[in-house]
């Protein structure tokens, strides 16, 4: 895991939480407080799911990190708008 301490993955989460919120087209929907708790629940389910795959998680870097983020944080907004019912405005 990197070294970023709280403050870099308040900003690596909420970076992706909001990139991953403009593509799941819930933006409108979120704040910045949102972004930040989506991007770094993200970041743990997109870890978890790399994990399972058989990919180690541990060596890849930030680049790597933040990618894990947004992909979590989007499979995170896409099931909690399939629970929840909601669909994305066209």
């Amino acid at each position: 895991m990197l070294g970023l301490g709280i403050l870099g993955w308040i900003i690596i989460g909420g970076l992706a939480g909001w990139i991953a919120s403009k593509i799941m087209k819930t933006d409108a929907q979120q704040g910045i407080l949102l972004n930040i708790v989506v991007g770094i629940i993200g970041g743990l389910l997109g870890g978890f799911l790399l994990k399972i795959l058989g990919i180690d998680v541990n060596g890849g870097g930030l680049w790597f990190s933040f990618f894990t983020c947004l992909g979590g944080a989007v499979v995170l907004l896409f099931l909690v708008n399939l629970v929840t019912g909601r669909r994305a405005a066209h």
